[in-house]
């Protein structure tokens, strides 16, 4: 049996800005392996992203036992955070690549089309950054998530970046000091220079390790760390808000943060909320099987 004539395989990769993931399957759908790199967002670099996805790849090779060139037989589709900076997708489509045919879209492209298993809908991403995308009609819509600092309200990121500023007030005494803003500064060994010098290599990513702190404060009822949240879900709701009048018949929160941030959510916009059906990994895979029936495919 000839390369072209075996069963196809699929791998879908889900490129974040915390890490990247990948799955094969075969054509009945069936998970043949699963792998894990680190954050493949294009902010960091286009060279970075795309090795990221590719070890991710490779990881998910090795667990299905199939030999590492495999890849060169696979359909992939892969979604990238911050793959809609102009230009980046035709930079992307000039790099060689390790599969038999790939799809490049961003991430909030392959959360939407799992989480509705390809039907008409949308999401809002809380994660490291954060983005309300929708698909109705055929149509893309997309509110948010241009990037952190200067967008993704309500993400990971945000809340981290929040959670510093209240707590240099805090230690200056501008305002009075919680659990939070003292374990805060408690990771800068109560230094406010530290976090100077921090901030001026900071990443998203690095700013969105301190959001689960300030979850779980808010959630034990800290003043600073329940204002920090609730003026995230005002952002996040509003999200829901806009792709609702956009025509999304229902919208899915995805995301690390999502089940974290859902129950800040007001009774109102809970009425619009659906469970995601399928992860963004599923929904690169079913983008990549799309693909691998025309190949003419390609979207932004």
């Amino acid at each position: 049996m000839t390369a072209h004539a075996r069963p196809p395989l699929f791998i879908g990769v889900d490129g974040g800005g915390t890490g990247c993931r990948a799955r094969i399957e075969d054509a009945d759908g069936h998970r043949l392996g699963r792998g894990g790199a680190g954050p493949a967002a294009v902010r960091l670099g286009i060279d970075r992203a795309l090795a990221e996805v590719e070890a991710a790849c490779q990881a998910a090779v090795a667990e299905s036992g199939l030999p590492p060139s495999s890849l060169a037989g696979m359909n992939a589709g892969v979604g990238l955070a911050g793959i809609g900076r102009r230009g980046v997708l035709d930079e992307i489509y000039a790099r060689p690549h390790p599969f038999r045919s790939v799809v490049y879209v961003n991430d909030a492209n392959i959360a939407c089309i799992g989480a509705h298993s390809g039907r008409d809908g949308g999401i809002v991403i809380i994660g490291t950054g954060s983005a309300g995308f929708a698909i109705v009609r055929g149509r893309e819509v997309k509110f948010g998530g241009y990037g952190f600092p200067v967008s993704d309200e309500g993400s990971g990121a945000d809340l981290g970046l929040r959670a510093i500023r209240l707590a240099l007030r805090a230690h200056d005494g501008r305002i009075a000091a919680t659990r939070l803003t003292c374990d805060v500064m408690d990771h800068f060994d109560g230094d406010p220079f530290a976090v100077v010098a921090w901030m001026d290599c900071a990443t998203a990513t690095d700013y969105a390790t301190l959001a689960p702190l300030v979850i779980r404060h808010a959630d034990e009822g800290d003043p600073v760390g329940r204002r920090i949240v609730r003026a995230a879900a005002v952002q996040i709701e509003a999200l829901v808000c806009r792709l609702i009048e956009s025509g999304a018949p229902c919208i899915a929160l995805v995301g690390g943060l999502a089940a974290s941030m859902e129950p800040w959510l007001a009774p109102d916009v809970h009425r619009h909320l659906s469970p995601a059906e399928g992860d963004a990994v599923a929904g690169a895979l079913l983008l990549a099987r799309r693909h691998h029936l025309a190949p003419a495919l390609r979207i932004g």
